[in-house]
């Protein structure tokens, strides 16, 4: 068994790291599907484009997630604005015509998409939003879709991107945005913009508390396992604690989904041995159900909170941008304007999840785990770990981003942050934000 995404399990090549100054008219940051598909749709405009990946290109949550290109999403049952649905059947069309016009080979295939629900009259009133592009089988409403493997897919749009003089660095890590000065600064050099994109899932850089206060996270579980038969279709239930299921050649990738993320991680879900791959991930939940995708300050733009939709909207949102950089009309600007005004009944059940995040804190400061000891080391609180060949990995106990406590993630062997879902590797190097700042120990 492999404690890594079934798309992660190929071999590729890295780019080099940045280490001069630059000076371009867009800089884009995180090579995610939203800042690939930015730098894609900006290739052929006459800029001069930078992207930057703090580690390489398809080991963020892109590649975390089950592949699905869908408009039939169990939060429609949340979503009565038919936008949002035009949205999402404009975002699947896009990206089919992209994979055929550029002949990327992703395994892209279309297949069937189910809704499934134990409250019947749900699954009817999303059906009622969308008479003409779905159906009815068996208590279950389906409509036609796709999937693919997205790390093909990112790596396709990174080689397009690359022979259109798009430059491109891996393990560049931006630690600062000088927004005044239109700056942004790595451990080897600044890059000076006109404009800036950041794509990092959770764009902390930006604007601050801007997302602990208009989004919560939501994490969930996958694994791959072998299975003798493949099925041409795909599902996800929408009722709480959402499960979803696909295939993929032969396996079946099947994924829990829990809101609670500061669950324990020695009691995960990742108990069952057949399984192949196991892995987890985490969305940004948004209070109103809709993306953050826009301009949030003068020249800086986002695209995040993708309510468990990520290859929709991160596509569309790559789309939306760069129009939007390019001054040109974008449809859905308005729909997933950052700086929109959300009604306040949206904000009803916010305090249920604020009080999440908060146990979250709470129960990271108290962390014990049989796999990990507490030491203070030179004053510094530390959390060692013995892995199975005796070494020892010490980090330090608090996240840089907002001093949450860290605990270590048994399945993976790597360190989260329980709050806001930063991600360290084994020995505390930052490989998932919102933190910009790694939490290992130098010589001690």
């Amino acid at each position: 068994m492999k404690n890594i995404s079934i798309w992660r399990d190929e071999k590729v090549s890295f780019l080099d790291c940045l280490n001069n100054d630059m000076n371009v008219d867009v800089l884009i940051i995180g090579g995610g599907i939203t800042g690939l598909s930015t730098a894609y749709f900006l290739r052929d405009k006459g800029l001069s484009v930078c992207l930057t990946e703090k580690n390489y290109i398809g080991n963020g949550v892109t590649t975390k997630s089950t592949g699905k290109i869908t408009y039939l999403q169990d939060i429609l049952k949340d979503i009565d604005n038919s936008e949002y649905i035009n949205s999402q059947i404009y975002a699947c069309d896009l990206i089919k015509r992209v994979i055929l016009k550029e002949k990327i080979n992703c395994d892209y295939e279309e297949v069937y998409h189910y809704l499934f629900s134990e409250d019947k009259n749900k699954l009817r009133k999303i059906y009622e939003k969308l008479p003409t592009y779905s159906m009815w089988e068996d208590d279950k409403l389906k409509a036609k879709s796709a999937v693919f493997n997205p790390f093909r897919f990112l790596n396709a749009l990174k080689d397009i991107c690359l022979k259109s003089n798009i430059k491109i660095y891996e393990n560049t890590g931006i630690i600062k945005i000088d927004k005044d000065n239109m700056k942004a600064y790595t451990n080897n050099g600044e890059i000076s913009f006109k404009k800036c994109v950041v794509a990092t899932h959770y764009p902390s850089l930006v604007k601050f508390l801007f997302l602990p206060l208009h989004s919560y996270l939501e994490k969930s579980y996958l694994s791959a396992q072998k299975v003798n038969s493949y099925k041409k279709k795909c599902g996800i239930s929408i009722d709480k604690d959402s499960r979803s299921f696909r295939y993929y050649k032969d396996y079946y990738i099947s994924l829990d989904a829990v809101s609670d993320t500061s669950m324990n991680f020695d009691a995960c879900a990742f108990e069952d041995k057949n399984t192949d791959y196991r892995w987890s991930n985490k969305d940004i939940m948004t209070v109103d159900n809709m993306p953050y995708i826009g301009e949030v300050g003068d020249n800086i733009y986002i695209g995040t909170g993708y309510n468990t939709w990520g290859m929709t909207n991160g596509f569309l949102a790559g789309k939306i941008i760069s129009d939007l950089i390019c001054k040109k009309g974008s449809r859905y600007a308005k729909l997933f304007n950052p700086k929109r005004e959300i009604k306040v009944k949206n904000y009803i059940k916010f305090p249920l999840f604020m009080g999440i995040s908060l146990k979250a804190f709470v129960k990271s400061k108290l962390y014990v785990s049989k796999f990990v000891s507490i030491r203070e080391i030179n004053g510094v609180k530390c959390l060692v770990y013995k892995d199975n060949k005796e070494k020892l990995h010490m980090v330090k106990k608090t996240c840089p981003h907002l001093k949450c406590g860290i605990i270590f993630n048994k399945a993976e062997e790597i360190w989260e942050c329980p709050c806001h879902g930063s991600k360290f590797d084994i020995d505390g190097k930052c490989i998932e934000g919102p933190s910009n700042k790694d939490i290992s120990l130098r010589k001690i």
